[in-house]
């Protein structure tokens, strides 16, 4: 007998399924809960953006990649996720790169995620597409730089961004990602394997004991005490517990810029009225997820007075402490477990002498009856303050609404001027001073709360991202620009005295910013006085609709370098 052998074709059966470096890092992002990204679309990364949209991940399209960051960083700030920029290689990761730096150094945690070349021809230099050792460059700018060479690494490099991104003191993460990882293929179930999902990425940092009772020994014994709030504790969102900490305290606080709203600004123990005298007098100063930096005059010198100083801090970063000044009571740990310790261990508290809280209020009140007249003018062309105080009626009546502020004058004026109401709602210029975060902010901003948005810009700050006004158009975004327009940087009037260019200073006479928004179907306004820009500013509030408002500023409103001029060099020889 012979028998029949059947061939039967196994290799449908047998072939599994199968996955790529696109999918892979889609899963990664998805499983970790982030389901936002904000970018510029090219090579290597354009059919990634497609692919993340297509599955489920929001991809907000930018025209310039620091604008993006910008977005990212800020998205890190209000929801304590890292913010996501993904960018293209070499020019597009060097101008995402300003925003990382920038994440870094406020405390925000954002990944850069940045398609590359090939590291063989990278080592090699042999000139390859927008070659660049990027890693190499981004490493002393951000807090951690990771690049991922195989597809079953994405899981593993995703999950070391994120922790490094919101563990111990946020920053910024470079995440590297040549080209060729994005194609590569693996098993679909080894792919699914090989991700992890982020467990207690920032985990609390509980403060030691002894730590919290000799900071209330201090404070305790203090007769004229501040406390001063930064935008860490903003960031916390330990909001009730700090409230009930300042509260119980009964002491004066100062809330820098961007902690405006964790109490409000018209809270009776509120001091940001009375700054110089609670920044001179006081004795004892604690310091709640702020630094000793240059916005805080190092804690030293002339704007600190003569009185001797005290100096609590609570950080969760132990290197910031002596930084400037000695710290005698430092208090490591993450805020919300300071703030809770410090509580629990208050038991009774005796309030400040009522000399100290007396004048801080007595000072606060006059400050703010000599400014209220200054906001009520009606001055067209407008100043700062006309205009500033119907924005500041604005934000009054809508205190969910969030503001953004850029520029010299316009940012310093306006930090002074505008009232917050909840923690979280003013966003700026952050740690270095700089411009050009308004737009990526104000989109952030909407996308990651819902809530409308007002941004302030100095007619110089816009400039830096005002092409954006297109992108907030195309996503149809509740942000509502108010571009205060004195033709100039600081100013419009200075002159060059040694030929015909303009000044260096100076910007086109008569500018219509308004008609940028106008080109993109937004809604543009011009408004010459303090009453058209109060209905120009409401309508645009009630209607949720993107607006762009040319606030006509006089040219010669304002000062040379806003409020820090006295940070420009000077020469002992005579200017000619």
């Amino acid at each position: 007998m012979s028998a029949v052998v059947q061939s039967i074709d196994t290799s449908a059966t047998d072939e599994r399924e199968q996955t790529d470096g696109f999918n892979l890092i889609i899963d990664a992002l998805k499983l970790n809960g982030l389901n936002t990204i904000y970018g510029v679309p090219g090579i290597p990364i354009t059919d990634f953006g497609r692919m993340a949209q297509a599955a489920g991940i929001r991809v907000l399209s930018f025209r310039h990649e620091q604008a993006a960051g910008y977005a990212a960083s800020i998205a890190g700030f209000l929801t304590k996720k890292p913010g996501v920029c993904l960018t293209v290689s070499a020019p597009g990761f060097l101008n995402g790169l300003t925003a990382l730096a920038h994440a870094t150094t406020n405390c925000f945690p954002m990944i850069l995620i940045s398609g590359s070349s090939e590291r063989e021809i990278v080592d090699l230099q042999q000139g390859d597409y927008e070659e660049m050792d990027q890693l190499a460059i981004a490493k002393p700018l951000c807090k951690a730089a990771f690049r991922v060479l195989h597809a079953a690494d994405i899981g593993i490099g995703l999950a070391r961004a994120i922790r490094a991104a919101v563990s111990g003191r946020p920053g910024g993460v470079y995440l590297d990602l040549p080209a060729k990882l994005f194609g590569q293929v693996m098993d679909a179930e080894a792919g699914r394997k090989s991700l992890v999902k982020v467990i207690d990425a920032a985990p609390a940092q509980i403060p030691a004991p002894d730590a919290i009772k000799r900071a209330l020994d201090v404070l305790r014994n203090a007769k004229r005490p501040l406390i001063i709030l930064g935008k860490g504790a903003a960031y916390a969102q330990a909001d009730d517990a700090i409230r009930s900490l300042v509260e119980k305290s009964g002491i004066p606080f100062l809330p820098m810029s961007m902690a405006k709203g964790l109490l409000p600004d018209t809270h009776p123990q509120c001091a940001g009225a009375a700054r110089s005298t609670v920044l001179k007098d006081s004795d004892v100063v604690m310091l709640i997820g702020a630094r000793l930096n240059w916005l805080l005059s190092h804690g030293k010198g002339k704007s600190w007075g003569d009185a001797p100083k005290k100096f609590i801090q609570i950080d969760i970063e132990p290197k910031e402490m002596d930084s400037n000044v000695e710290i005698v009571a430092p208090v490591v740990g993450d805020i919300g477990s300071c703030v809770a310790a410090l509580l629990a261990g208050m038991g009774g508290w005796t309030a400040p002498p009522s000399e100290w809280t007396g004048a801080v209020a007595k000072k606060r009140d006059e400050n703010v009856a000599k400014m209220a007249p200054r906001l009520m003018n009606n001055n067209s062309p407008m100043d700062y303050h006309g205009a500033l105080g119907v924005l500041r009626t604005v934000i009054k009546e809508r205190p969910d609404a969030i503001l953004v502020n850029e520029g010299a004058n316009t940012l310093d004026l306006a930090r002074g001027i505008i009232d917050m109401y909840q923690p979280r709602k003013r966003i700026d210029v952050g740690t270095w001073g700089i411009m050009g975060i308004g737009m990526g902010y104000c989109i952030a901003a909407a996308i990651e709360t819902g809530k409308p948005v007002l941004a302030v810009e100095g007619d110089s700050a816009f400039g830096f991202s005002g092409m954006e006004v297109e992108t907030i158009c195309r996503y149809n975004l509740p942000v509502c620009i108010v571009v205060f327009n004195n033709d100039g940087i600081y100013r419009g009037t200075d002159v060059n005295s040694a030929g015909s260019d303009p000044a260096p200073t100076v910007f086109v006479k008569g500018s219509r910013y308004d008609k940028m928004m106008e080109a993109f179907g937004g809604v543009g306004v011009n408004a010459t006085s303090p009453d058209e820009l109060r209905r120009a500013v409401n309508a645009a509030m009630d209607s949720g609709k993107p607006t762009l408002i040319n606030a006509v500023l006089d040219p010669a409103a304002g000062s040379e370098s806003g409020r820090i001029g006295n940070l420009n060099p000077q020469s002992k020889l005579k200017k000619k």
